[in-house]
């Protein structure tokens, strides 16, 4: 019995001992059992919530499709996958590759675990989110923050009488908070978020948690309360629960979602303001005369401005500093560092039609490469004999069972001339005389095997290729 190993931790706050720890328990009971291990999967600070950021759990489910183990072994369930569409894809998939499953809690899983246990963990993190959203609101109401640090306040680390750490507590960073009135007032002197964030970084500051200044941390989303120029803890008001987040369960990421206004949890916190009042009326009075005039037939006024995703969208990088290239008009490929916080001097453009023209020839180029033509050889070639050998066997079954159906007819024969009551043989003959039929039909329409080696397969290189120009 082949047996693959896999351990998984949730955290940051955890330890790598507990990979070891889990792994290690794995390989005693193996060796009790008398199986060998044949390869060790982990995934370090990862939520079991999704499957598709742990790339230990998708290399072990990929492996197991190739037959390099016979089972699965982990500490328990909630291990492989605490998400109930998960583990019953996991578990489906094993299935299909007759690999086994089996924990140290559970032992072998059987499709009883899979709903029970599945249903158990699933509910086990429900109440976990519950708990904890309970202990952050309680926190909140006591003018605590609820969690993250906003630029311009540091984290204030005391203890209480019973040497516990006191969470939650804020005090005001001097030199942040000067970068932030700052800010401001470059804001309501007219300057757009782009020519602050650039002039702050020819200034040499940094910006929250030590990354350069753009626009977006600057204006952010006023709906959201997100950006320097919305959060309204600047203004001694602390608001928590403003957003929600859910897992997107095809990319696993968490996506935000806006909370209505009624289930807000505010607090006044005066003793951390940084703005004036006034100061802030006026900034959001710049704001709404900028914003964009909302239609009152379109759900997003910005649907409509939303530039199209083009086919190297995402993928082209500044060869100076390791950027983003984007869209900087109609036809035109920028570097969006340089355009949008100054600290890259790269300000060559170029045209959109004629970089995908140059890539596109350039793969069809290269593609032509005789040692991919051979790997390309040698994989069309195993394909190929893999489905002749499928179709030989198919046709080799299909003529056995023909010959087997012929001798029971001939029996069905003998008995009625031996004087067998025709009555009793009626429908038995009948689903014989169909299969026959159907056999025979399927054997008169089949394809021959392709040969071993196709003819014709530099020319249909040639032609793929030529096809994926095309098609991008």
């Amino acid at each position: 019995m082949k047996v693959a190993l896999y351990a998984r931790y949730s955290s940051d706050n955890q330890r790598d001992a507990s990979i070891t720890d889990q792994l290690r328990m794995c390989r005693l009971r193996a060796e009790k059992e008398g199986w060998t291990v044949v390869e060790e999967y982990t995934d370090h600070a990862i939520s079991g919530a999704s499957m598709i950021l742990r790339p230990g759990v998708q290399s072990l489910i990929s492996d197991s499709l190739r037959g390099r183990f016979d089972m699965i072994m982990a500490e328990a369930m909630d291990r492989l996958s605490r998400d109930q569409e998960d583990i019953a894809g996991i578990f489906k998939r094993m299935t299909y590759a007759d690999v086994k499953m089996f924990t140290l809690s559970e032992g072998e899983i059987t499709h009883l675990h899979v709903g029970l246990k599945g249903t158990m963990n699933a509910l086990f993190l429900k109440d976990l989110a519950d708990k904890t959203r309970r202990g952050l609101r309680g926190r909140v109401e006591d003018g605590k923050s609820g969690g993250g640090l906003c630029y311009g306040y540091d984290v204030v680390k005391r203890f209480d009488d019973r040497g516990e750490a006191v969470r939650g507590d804020r005090t005001i960073n001097e030199a942040e908070a000067g970068i932030v009135r700052r800010i401001y007032a470059d804001y309501l002197d007219g300057k757009s978020s782009r020519t602050i964030a650039m002039s702050l970084n020819r200034d040499g500051i940094p910006g929250p948690q030590g990354s350069e200044w753009g626009p977006s941390t600057i204006h952010g989303n006023p709906k959201r309360g997100t950006g320097i120029l919305n959060n309204e803890l600047y203004v001694g008001k602390l608001v928590w629960n403003r957003l929600r987040y859910i897992k997107d369960p095809d990319t696993g990421r968490r996506v935000s979602r806006l909370n209505p206004e009624c289930e807000w949890v505010v607090h006044e916190v005066p003793d951390l303001r940084l703005i004036d009042q006034d100061i802030w009326d006026a900034v959001k009075a710049r704001q709404s005369r900028l914003a964009y005039d909302v239609v009152e037939t379109s759900p997003n006024p910005l649907n409509d401005r939303r530039r199209p995703k083009h086919l190297f969208a995402g993928l082209v990088k500044c060869g100076c500093c390791g950027g983003g290239y984007t869209m900087i008009s109609k036809d035109l490929l920028g570097c969006a560092t340089a355009r949008n916080k100054g600290t890259c001097d790269n300000r060559l453009n170029i045209r959109r039609d004629a970089l995908e023209a140059s890539i596109l020839n350039g793969l069809r180029k290269h593609l032509m490469d005789p040692a991919l033509f051979r790997e390309f050889c040698t994989e069309f070639t195993r394909e190929v004999n893999r489905l002749r050998i499928e179709r030989g066997t198919d046709l080799e079954g299909w003529k056995r069972e023909l010959e087997r159906v012929d001798k029971e007819l001939d029996k069905i024969v003998d008995a009625i001339v031996q004087g067998f009551p025709l009555s009793k043989l009626k429908d038995k003959s009948e689903k014989l005389e169909a299969r026959k039929a159907e056999l025979t039909e399927k054997l008169a329409n089949a394809d021959e095997p392709p040969p071993l080696l196709h003819p014709n397969m530099a020319a249909l290189y040639a032609q793929r290729i030529g096809q994926l120009y095309e098609h991008l």
